[in-house]
Order: C-alpha cells, then sequence, then structure tokens
C-alpha cells in the first residue's frame, strides 16, 4: 500500500489543505471544488462510499484503482462504505452502455457478491469497512419511490451522454434504466455519505446524488473520479468479458505473465494508477515491466510467490523450459490421434481453432512446433510428451495401455 503521508509537507498533523490536496493527486475530478476540504476540515472520521453493482463475480486489477483510493482514506482513519448492489444490479446500470443491460438472477447476483466482499479485502482494510446491501432501504413501499422520484426530472436524466446518444438513435430506454441514477442516488441517502468513489463514466450518478441528499434535507458529498485503467491489450478499458483482465485471485503466474504482456504505451498509466509512482524513462521498457509485474504480483500474493511466478515465467519465455508441474491428459490408444480433436479435449478449443493455431506455430510437442500438416501424429510419439498450446498452457500426453 501506499504510504498515507507521503508527499504532505511539515511535520505532525497536516492541514486539510494539504491531506485533500494529496488525496486528489491521481483522481480526474474533485467536486465542487474545495468540497474534500470542507468535509475534511470537520474533523471527524468521514464516511467514503463506494457503490459496486455484483453483475459479475471477480475483481480485476482495474476495481482495484478505486479500491486503493478507498484505502489511503481508511489509513488516514476514515471509513469505507461498500455498498454491494444487489438491488440495483436487478435494474443494470446504464453507465457507458449503448444497450439495455441483460439481467441476472438472483442467485447469480448474491453468488457474486459474495465473491467481490471477500475479494475487495485483498485492499481494503476489513476493520475499517461497514460492508451494506442497498436492497436493505431499496426494498422500499410504492409511497417513498414516489418521493424519490419526484425529485429529478426526465429532461435532467436525459442529459446523460449514454442516454442522450441512445434517444437520438431511437433506442429503446427503459423506465428501470431512468431510475436506476435516482436508486444509487438514495444509496447516499441511506449511509449519509460524505465522499464517493467512482469511475469517470459514473460522474453523471455521482453528482445526481448530492441533489437527492439534500432533498433529503442532507449536506451534499463531494465527489471524487477515477481513470480508468486500460487492458493488458493496452487500448480497451479492462474488462473481464474482453479477456484483457488481471483478475486479483488469479494464479501468481497467471498475474505475472499477463502483466508482461501490457504494451510499453500502458506502463506510464499502470505505474499511476497501481503503484503510485512515474514511470522512470531512463529504465529499459523490460526492466519497468518486470519490476512492475513483481510488485503487483507480490501485492496480492505475497513475496515468495511473486519470486516463484518470475521464475516460472523464465523458464518458459526465456530458458524455454517446461513447468515443474503440468496437468496430464490421458489419450486413448489408437494407431493415430488426431491433433485438432486432442486439442478440443486437452484444452477446450476448436477444431477449426486446433488448425488454425497448428498453421501459426503455436501448437508445440516437446518443445518442438508442429507443422500445419501435422493433422495426424502416431499415438507412440505422444506417450509422455508435453503438448504446448500457446505461451502458457501445458498438458502432459499419457497413452492408454493397448487392450489385450
Amino acid at each position: 500500500m501506499t504510504d498515507p503521508g507521503a508527499g504532505r509537507a511539515g511535520e505532525g498533523p497536516s492541514s486539510p489543505a494539504e491531506v485533500a490536496r494529496w488525496l486528489i493527486r491521481n483522481v480526474v475530478d474533485c467536486l465542487p471544488e474545495g468540497a474534500l476540504e470542507r468535509r475534511l476540515a470537520q474533523g471527524r472520521p468521514l464516511r467514503v462510499k463506494l457503490g459496486i453493482d455484483p453483475t459479475a463475480p471477480d475483481i480485476h486489477l482495474g476495481h482495484t484503482v478505486v479500491l486503493l483510493k478507498l484505502r489511503e482514506f481508511q489509513d488516514l482513519g476514515h471509513t469505507v462504505v461498500l455498498i454491494v448492489g444487489d438491488y440495483t444490479a436487478r435494474v443494470g446500470d446504464p453507465s457507458g452502455r449503448s444497450a439495455t443491460r441483460p439481467m441476472l438472477s438472483a442467485g447469480e447476483i448474491d453468488a457474486n457478491a459474495e465473491t467481490f466482499r471477500r475479494q475487495a479485502f485483498t485492499v481494503l482494510d476489513p476493520d475499517r469497512t461497514e460492508v451494506r446491501n442497498n436492497s436493505e432501504w431499496l426494498d422500499m413501499p410504492i409511497e417513498e419511490l414516489f418521493q424519490l422520484a419526484r425529485g429529478s426530472t426526465v429532461a435532467q436524466l436525459l442529459e446523460r451522454d449514454d442516454f442522450t446518444r441512445r434517444y437520438a438513435a431511437g433506442e429503446p430506454i427503459s423506465i428501470l434504466e431512468l431510475l436506476y441514477p435516482l436508486l444509487q442516488g438514495y444509496d447516499s441517502v441511506a449511509v449519509r455519505a460524505d465522499v464517493e468513489l467512482g469511475g469517470t463514466e459514473q460522474k453523471f450518478n455521482l453528482l445526481l446524488a448530492r441533489d437527492i441528499q439534500q432533498a433529503y434535507g442532507l449536506a451534499p458529498q463531494a465527489i471524487l473520479t477515477l481513470p480508468i485503467l486500460p487492458g493488458i491489450d493496452g487500448v480497451q478499458r479492462m474488462s473481464k468479458s474482453l479477456g484483457n483482465y488481471v483478475g486479483v485471485t488469479e494464479a501468481p503466474e497467471e498475474v505475472f505473465g499477463k502483466l508482461m504482456r501490457v504494451p510499453d504505451t500502458a506502463m506510464g498509466t499502470y505505474h499511476e494508477l497501481l503503484l503510485d509512482t512515474s514511470l522512470d524513462p531512463a529504465q529499459p521498457a523490460v526492466e519497468a515491466k518486470r519490476s512492475m509485474a513483481r510488485l503487483l504480483t507480490s501485492r496480492l500474493h505475497g513475496d515468495a510467490a511473486a519470486a516463484a511466478a518470475e521464475r516460472h515465467f523464465d523458464r518458459l519465455h526465456v530458458q524455454r523450459e517446461v513447468p515443474d508441474e503440468v496437468e496430464e491428459h490421458r489419450v486413448a490408444w489408437g494407431g493415430t490421434v488426431h491433433i485438432p480433436a486432442l486439442l478440443r479435449e486437452a484444452f477446450g478449443v476448436s477444431a477449426s481453432e486446433g488448425r488454425r493455431l497448428l498453421a501459426q506455430g503455436g501448437v508445440k510437442l516437446d518443445g518442438e512446433p508442429l507443422a500445419g500438416g501435422d493433422l495426424n501424429v502416431p499415438a507412440d510419439r505422444l506417450d509422455g510428451a508435453v503438448l504446448q498450446l500457446g505461451k502458457r498452457r501445458f498438458r502432459r500426453l499419457r497413452v492408454a495401455a493397448r487392450s489385450g
């Protein structure tokens, strides 16, 4: 974790202005101007809110950008209120969407929520975290929903960029989606939030929550929006659905290996948002990337696991050796084995994908690439051999004994 005292001048307690400047050093927006400093000047632990809809089961490094900022507040003595949107997830956040989000079942939402709670504590301090489900207050009588809806207008909600685009294109916008920002704003009323954090795509929702708090007679929250972390492709935002993510509970060797794939163009952003440092332009790119991968793997799994993951990476990519432990795959006896079918059984890839990978040299047997024409291989050549798909997937083949 970063040092909450870093970058603050003077000895002893810092002024609210100094603390505020340190907290917002790497945020996109801190609104309204001076609001965070005024909250800090009250001299009491603040209630700092983050709402997450459990629409997916796992947290990736993109999520940790805002979690790390929350941890900075915790290290300064403030309380994080982590709202699990088990109720709003049934509506579906339209932020950044070009179409209505598919509905999840109650069982899927509950399972995802449990996973999210557990994984969030890889970053957050449990002792300074208050976890709440927004079904506690959003499962409200219809009269209370009418009161909430009465304070906002359709014109106000259509000011959102995503709604504006969809409305102009004649695309459907459900009434539930229009309600979503109001429900999220009411979360800030229910937990009496002093500060709310979110990604840049949440700016409209966070500001609307200020209006809703005022309508209920509460002092409006300050808001902080955080940058979006690009995925390991360096282009699109990190997302599990795009396959460009690093999960916080993935195996150490997977974390290290994925981070070594981050393009040089994204390294500055990764250093700033995940390591709270600036990329040293004098350091060779490969050394900076290796150091980043080591530090982030250690943060998630510990120093020993990070060191082992780095050795694993070197065996595969530098020394080009097979890992110490390789899962076995049983191959039925036969005169020849059809390799595309074997790839489907061993790795779950389609036969057409297997043929494509063969043609590209992406399939190896004991370290030697199989040619595109090697569709059928004698079974006796496979027994005990290591089949490799791509850079990190291995199976040790065991051919069943001939019957009779």
